[in-house]
């Protein structure tokens, strides 16, 4: 399976793991799963930084570079296509992080890893719930 994970599931993933389903956590430690990233969730995560959100570390920068590497990512291009499609994801908020995410799982049909509810409710993608 392809597993794009939502941003708070990388974080959580790497500093509060307990947070996951025993699901996820199954998920994403199985080797025959490939695991992806958005670049979008790189960027969420400098903001989160910025606004003093999420601590980690006095570079943020070389702890997103090893962050990285450890789990051993796909990065997901971010495309026209992906960017036209976040206009026919229908959410109740305009996050753009969210839009660009979940077009990048509709896109390029990896299954969404998220405990967020408005993205669990978006028709034409598929997801696995941290529940």
């Amino acid at each position: 399976m392809k597993l794009l994970l939502d941003t708070h599931i990388w974080l959580w993933s790497l500093l509060d793991p307990a947070r996951l389903s025993r699901r996820v956590s199954r998920a994403l430690e199985d080797p025959a799963n490939e695991l992806w990233l958005s670049p979008i969730s790189v960027w969420e995560v400098l903001v989160l930084a910025e606004k003093g959100r999420v601590s980690l570390g006095p570079n943020v920068e070389d702890w997103l570079g090893r962050a990285w590497k450890a789990g051993s990512f796909k990065e997901a291009p971010l495309t026209r296509e992906v960017a036209l499609q976040t206009r026919h994801i229908l959410l109740p908020h305009r996050d753009p992080a969210d839009r660009f995410i979940a077009a990048t799982a509709r896109v390029f049909d990896l299954t969404l890893v998220t405990a967020d509810h408005h993205l669990l409710a978006v028709k034409g993608i598929s997801t696995l719930p941290n529940r």
